[in-house]
């Protein structure tokens, strides 16, 4: 899909054309005032490209949220079960238990 520059004055001249390339040219047009972009006209196919990736986009948001309040209360209820005693981190022992499994590896190349 091409994007096209046009200016404002020129596309005040020739509205219907401008509009028609982007409607049914698979162009997007940028409109330019003073040599700097400022708006741009898309086929309603994009709009609602747009609008789908953006729904999508606030949906995964929703979801993400909802997976950190079930984590946030798994948590609670973890500690709440273990009498206020929080667990140990565990980026340690994940990382203590990739350099062993390394050190296999290299151990079985030998």
């Amino acid at each position: 899909m091409s994007v096209q520059m046009v200016s404002l004055t020129e596309a005040k001249k020739s509205l219907g054309e401008v509009v028609s390339r982007a409607a049914y040219g698979s162009q997007r047009i940028v409109l330019l005032s003073r040599g700097k972009p400022k708006a741009a006209l898309v086929s309603l196919a994009d709009l609602e490209r747009l609008e789908r990736s953006d729904s999508e986009r606030q949906a995964r948001r929703v979801r993400r949220r909802e997976a950190l309040a079930m984590a946030d209360s798994l948590r609670a209820e973890i500690l709440a079960r273990r009498g206020g005693e929080p667990l140990p981190d565990s980026v340690e022992d994940v990382r203590r238990l990739r350099e062993e499994r390394l050190h296999e590896l290299v151990s079985d190349l030998r």
